[in-house]
């Protein structure tokens, strides 16, 4: 099930990201079942990565699943897309592996256990915190008193960047300046001088990040988070784990210390078996074909692909790992 062009997948992505402006959401009772019909993908920020490998998972789609026709539509990210998926205004999305955590267990953004499966393990987004240079700011504690953006309302970017606080001994609510913005309006914010930091959780590179850095230069700069890694771990689990952003990723002086989150493509429960097969199929089958849209696929592996916890693995999804493994 191999994509047959590049330059197909640059012209679905383009169609997919055009019908996605025009509302990708829809009710449940017009989405798709095994025979067939439309599929519609929750993803991100639109110069995030989601939102990128959601347009070219769409293309991928509707050019290789016979009688699918797939949009990605634009969302806040991960709490949001969970929530839109479980009122079936969505059949597929993207979302952290510790937001969609805490929605099968019920507890924090989610007040009730919700009924989300995994097609597969993704890529890792890794932690981004920037600052401006002159604010003096070096570490998480530094944000205490600041203006900080913690990501889009309802976001996988917003839950860890309170966590972060927290972990620093920073109160979310009190100690800060808090703006819930999008990652664009976080990098306009950040050029315009209206915060003093951001936070984004994402593959690398993101484009808006790249964007902020290369306009912005020596202005700007990453601070290390391995310092808050530990408080993070004993409260939420080994769910995140070290990473690091290397220098070349956005061109800065030094690798950065971080904290890296695996991200998971969900679907809800009641998906038809053959369906989440074929989707799971066509996604680790052509892996190349994303990379190409963005480096941050490189991290799709089919030894991890079944690794979930605690959110369940879709049946069919097994069945699809297990014959390509």
């Amino acid at each position: 099930m191999r994509f047959r062009s590049l330059s197909t997948l640059v012209v679905a992505l383009a169609l997919t990201v055009s019908m996605a402006a025009c509302g990708g959401q829809r009710k449940a009772e017009e989405g798709a079942g095994a025979g067939g019909g439309r599929l519609t993908i929750a993803t991100g920020n639109t110069t995030g990565v989601y939102y990128q490998l959601g347009g070219a998972l769409a293309g991928l789609i509707s050019d290789n699943l016979e009688g699918y026709r797939a949009t990605a539509s634009e969302t806040g990210a991960s709490v949001q897309n969970i929530q839109g998926l479980t009122a079936g205004n969505y059949d597929i999305a993207f979302s952290l592996a510790d937001s969609a955590a805490d929605a099968v267990e019920g507890k924090n953004s989610f007040s009730t256990p919700q009924d989300v499966v995994a097609l597969a393990r993704l890529y890792s987004n890794y932690t981004q915190v920037v600052v401006r240079t002159a604010s003096g700011i070096t570490k998480m504690s530094d944000l205490k008193g600041k203006r900080v953006s913690t990501g889009s309302p309802n976001s996988g970017t917003e839950v860890i960047a309170r966590r972060l606080l927290t972990a620093a001994g920073v109160d979310p609510v009190k100690d800060v300046t808090a703006q819930r913005l999008g990652l664009p309006e976080s990098v306009d914010a950040m050029k315009s001088g209206q915060i003093d930091a951001l936070v984004w959780s994402g593959g690398l590179p993101t484009s808006g990040i790249t964007d902020l850095t290369t306009s912005m230069g020596a202005k700007v700069r990453f601070i290390p988070l391995d310092d808050v890694l530990p408080a993070l771990q004993k409260q939420h689990g080994k769910v995140y784990a070290a990473g690091v952003i290397p220098a070349a990723a956005y061109k800065q002086p030094a690798d950065t210390q971080t904290i890296i989150v695996p991200n998971l493509l969900l679907v809800r429960k009641d998906m038809p078996d053959d369906l989440a097969e074929k989707l799971t199929s066509l996604l680790l089958q052509n892996k190349e074909a994303l990379v190409q849209v963005n480096p941050a696929a490189k991290g799709i592996d089919l030894k991890n692909a079944a690794t979930t916890e605690p959110v369940p693995l879709h049946a069919g999804a097994k069945k699809a790992i297990d014959a390509l493994d």
